[in-house]
């Protein structure tokens, strides 16, 4: 019998929506200097965190990516909530409003 290996497509080249509205403001950010991560919620994590965690000129800021209309989630909600009662920096940034983190940062300085 002859076996031959299967070949699998990778589908690195795909990017999804919400990936290439986190890579713009990946890139902002270090532009800035900013230190930033994006915490694994998987596992161990905690469910809801905003995708992009900042500390700018010692503000700590939640960024919440979403793709066209999506909407935050209850417990995204209620996180951005949190952060800003603890006085720190929430948004949520999409396609349409990428500027709204310019002017959120500009509001630091």
């Amino acid at each position: 019998m002859d076996i031959k290996p299967i070949r699998v497509k990778h589908t690195t080249n795909h990017i999804t929506p919400e990936a290439k509205v986190k890579k713009q403001v990946k890139k902002i950010l270090d532009d800035l200097g900013a230190y930033h991560f994006s915490p694994l919620t998987a596992g161990y994590g905690r469910s809801g965190v905003p995708d992009i965690i900042v500390c700018y000129k010692g503000k700590f800021i939640g960024i919440e990516c979403k793709a066209g209309k999506g909407k935050l989630t209850a417990l995204q909600e209620y996180n951005i909530e949190q952060i800003k009662r603890n006085q720190g920096l929430a948004i949520v940034i999409n396609e349409g409003n990428i500027e709204a983190l310019l002017t959120l940062v500009k509001e630091i300085e």
